[in-house]
């Protein structure tokens, strides 16, 4: 939903898309959603603290594997007749953070639990405790805000749709990441 969208991060990929809407030249845009990997890449530490902290409220993310997206880009670079098309790319089963940390309790044996602060306390936290420059910080504590609006749910298809299958399962991310 990159045309909709208030999150910070958006407004690259906003005038990326504007650039290529005036540049006379064909293009397809593929929006992906969030990716499994953005979390799986954090098991580690995760499991050490046995708690997620974020500020996405109950919102939902429409994940997927780096492999889904890449067999998606593959899909559209391989067909006719793609010029103009715009794709909402996004998993299958959308999962709360709450549903997140029960994923990776039930794949790892590890009790995992989602704990929701104020978008400021999480920027703070993330500036703070974890180290992360100013401008990371509030650009990350702005995705769990988008988040918590729906901004990263996606209920189109379109990826599955592409790639010929149902994209991958969250629990299937995680287990893999855990071997």
């Amino acid at each position: 939903g990159a045309s909709s969208t208030t999150m910070i991060l958006a407004a690259d990929h906003q005038a990326t898309e504007a650039v290529l809407a005036t540049a006379g030249i064909p293009y397809v845009l593929l929006r992906n959603s969030w990716y499994h990997e953005n979390y799986t890449q954090t098991l580690p530490a995760t499991l050490e603290r046995g708690v997620i902290v974020g500020s996405a409220g109950q919102g939902r993310v429409s994940g997927a594997s780096r492999i889904d997206y890449a067999e998606a880009a593959a899909a559209v670079l391989t067909a006719d007749d793609q010029a103009g098309a715009v794709y909402e790319l996004g998993g299958d089963v959308a999962y709360t953070q709450t549903e997140l940390a029960a994923a990776i309790t039930a794949q790892s044996g590890t009790s995992v639990a989602y704990q929701d602060i104020p978008v400021v306390e999480y920027e703070k936290m993330l500036a703070d405790v974890v180290g992360l420059p100013a401008p990371v910080a509030a650009m990350v504590a702005d995705i769990d805000r988008a988040v918590s609006e729906g901004d990263l749910e996606v209920r189109s298809g379109d990826l599955s749709r592409l790639i010929g299958r149902a994209t991958t399962p969250l629990a299937t991310a995680i287990k893999a990441a855990l071997a």
